[in-house]
C-alpha cells in the first residue's frame, strides 16, 4: 500500500458511478452524525456541567468542524482513498502506522456498539421489560451479530427507515420541550446553573468529551468518495452543513431537557430524554418512546459492528492482521472470523463497562485516529494533484491538533488504560500477522524451488 500503487490503481481503474449529490450526501452524513449516543448522554453530560449542557456542546461543535476542515481537503484532494489510515499512509508510506490508525478505528467501533449495547439494556429497555441488565445487553449484541454474518445488504433499507425513526425521535422530544416552555412549563433558568462542587470550566471540559462522541460520524463519508459528483464542491457544503445541523438539534434537545426535568435526574438516568417525554404530562405513551430510542440504540449499535468487522477484514486482506480474520462464510461471503472476534471483544467490554467510560474510550480512540489525519493533511500539502480540491489555511489543522490535545488532556487514568490495552494487542496482532506471513512467503519460495529442481 505504497503512493504510487494508489496511483496506478486510480488511473487503472475507472471507478464508480459519481452519481451522489450534494443534498443526498448531506443527508447521508446528518443520518450517520445524528447517532444514538444523544439518547443516552445527556444525562452523562448534566453529571457534570448540570444545566448548562449547551457549553460542552458548543466546545465539541468546534472541535468536529476544525476536523472536518481536515477531511473535507483530504477526502477531496484523495477522493479515492478511504479513511485516515490511507491518508497516513500517504503521507508517511509506513505499514505500522497505517495499520495503528486502521487498528484504532476497528477498537472504536467495538466500544462504541459496547457503549450502545448498555445504553439498549438502561432505562429504555427497562421501561418495557423487567430483565437485569447484563443478559440483555449481551443478548443485543448476540442478535447484531447474527445479523451481520447474515449479510448487510437485507438491512440496507431497514437502516434508512430505522434512521428516520431516529430522527423523529429526537423531533418529538424538541417539540414537546417547545410545547411546555410554551404554555409557561419547565424552568429555563437551569439552562445556566452548573453542577454544585464542579468548576464551572472543569466540568464543561469534562463533558466535551462526551459531547464529541455524539457528533462522531464524519469519518465514514471518506468512504463514499468516488461516488460523489464534484466532490470538490459537494463534500465541504455537505459536511459543514451537516456537523451544524446535528448541532443545532443537539442544542434544542439539550437546552429543551433541562427545561423540562432537573439536570439531577437526568444525570442519573440512562434514558434522559425518556424523562423529558414522561415529565412533559403530554399524551405520547413512554412505550412508543421508549420503542423509538431502542431502534436508534440498535441501528447504531449494527452500523458499528459491520464497520469494525470490515476494518478487522480489511486489515487482514493487506496482511496487517493475522490470516483468519479475513476468511469468509462460503455461501454469505461475510467475515465470519472477524465479525465474532468484534462480538467477543464487545460483550467483553459491555460486561465490565459502563456507558460514559465506553463513550469517552470511543473519543480518545478517535481523537488518536483525527490527530493522525491533521498531521497528515499538514505533510501532504506539498503533495500538489491535478484536479481542484477544497483547501484550508494550515492554521486550522494546527487548532485542531492543538484542540484535540486539549481533550486529551481531560482523559481519566481508566480510559487511557483502556486504550493502552488496545493497542498492546494491535501491537501483538500485527506482529503476529507478519511473522506468518514471512513464514509463509518462505514455504512458497521452498515451494518454488523444489518445482524448479524437479
Amino acid at each position: 500500500m505504497t503512493n504510487d500503487m494508489d496511483s496506478r490503481a486510480v488511473q487503472a481503474q475507472p471507478g464508480l458511478k459519481r452519481a451522489i449529490g450534494t443534498p443526498l450526501l448531506f443527508a447521508f452524513i446528518v443520518g450517520d452524525t445524528l447517532g444514538a449516543g444523544i439518547y443516552t448522554l445527556v444525562g452523562t453530560m448534566a453529571n457534570d456541567v448540570g444545566g448548562a449542557i449547551w457549553l460542552p456542546l458548543l466546545i465539541a461543535l468546534v472541535v468536529a468542524l476544525l476536523t472536518a476542515g481536515t477531511y473535507a481537503e483530504l477526502i477531496t484532494k484523495y477522493p479515492h482513498a478511504g479513511g485516515a489510515a490511507r491518508y497516513v499512509d500517504k503521507a508517511f508510506g509506513t505499514p505500522f502506522l497505517s495499520f495503528l490508525v486502521g487498528f484504532l478505528m476497528m477498537a472504536s467501533g467495538i466500544t462504541t456498539a459496547a457503549a450502545l449495547a448498555n445504553s439498549f439494556a438502561g432505562d429504555y429497555f427497562a421501561s418495557l421489560f423487567d430483565v437485569p441488565a447484563l443478559p440483555v445487553a449481551i443478548g443485543f449484541i448476540v442478535i447484531l451479530t447474527l445479523i451481520n454474518l447474515r449479510g448487510v445488504r437485507e438491512s440496507l433499507g431497514a437502516n434508512l427507515v430505522a434512521s428516520m425513526i431516529e430522527v423523529t425521535g429526537l423531533v418529538i422530544v424538541i417539540v414537546i420541550a417547545a410545547m411546555v416552555f410554551g404554555s409557561g412549563g419547565g424552568e429555563p433558568a437551569r439552562i445556566f446553573a452548573f453542577a454544585p462542587d464542579v468548576p464551572p470550566l472543569q466540568g464543561a471540559f469534562a463533558a466535551s468529551i462526551v459531547a464529541f462522541f455524539s457528533f462522531l460520524g464524519f469519518e465514514a463519508a471518506a468512504n463514499m468518495a468516488e461516488e460523489v459528483k464534484n466532490p470538490s464542491k459537494a463534500y465541504p457544503r455537505a459536511l459543514f452543513g451537516a456537523i451544524c445541523t446535528a448541532a443545532v438539534v443537539y442544542l434544542l434537545i439539550a437546552i429543551g431537557a433541562v427545561i423540562v426535568v432537573d439536570p439531577a435526574v437526568l444525570a442519573q438516568s440512562t434514558g434522559p430524554l425518556l424523562e423529558v417525554v414522561t415529565a412533559s404530562g403530554f399524551a405520547l405513551p413512554p412505550w412508543l418512546f421508549s420503542t423509538i430510542a431502542l431502534i436508534a440504540i440498535s441501528n447504531g449499535g449494527l452500523l458499528f459492528m459491520v464497520m469494525a468487522s470490515r476494518v478487522g477484514y480489511g486489515l487482514a486482506e493487506t496482511g496487517l492482521l493475522p490470516h483468519a480474520f479475513g476468511r469468509v462464510l462460503p455461501k454469505r461471503r461475510t467475515p465470519w472470523v472477524s465479525i465474532l472476534v468484534v462480538a467477543g471483544a464487545t460483550m467483553l467490554l459491555a460486561a465490565i463497562g459502563d456507558i460514559g467510560t465506553l463513550a469517552e474510550t470511543t473519543v480518545l480512540l478517535l481523537l488518536l485516529v483525527f490527530l493522525s489525519a491533521n498531521v497528515s493533511v499538514l505533510v501532504l500539502k506539498k503533495d500538489k494533484v491535478e484536479h481542484k480540491h477544497f483547501s484550508v489555511p494550515r492554521i486550522v489543522p494546527i487548532l485542531a491538533i492543538i484542540a484535540s490535545i486539549v481533550l486529551l488532556t481531560q482523559q481519566t487514568g481508566i480510559v487511557w488504560l483502556g486504550t493502552a490495552g488496545y493497542i498492546v494487542v494491535g501491537v501483538v496482532l500485527f506482529f503476529i500477522a507478519r511473522f506468518t506471513r514471512k513464514r509463509g512467503d518462505e514455504k512458497l519460495a521452498r515451494t518454488g524451488a523444489i518445482d524448479t529442481i524437479g
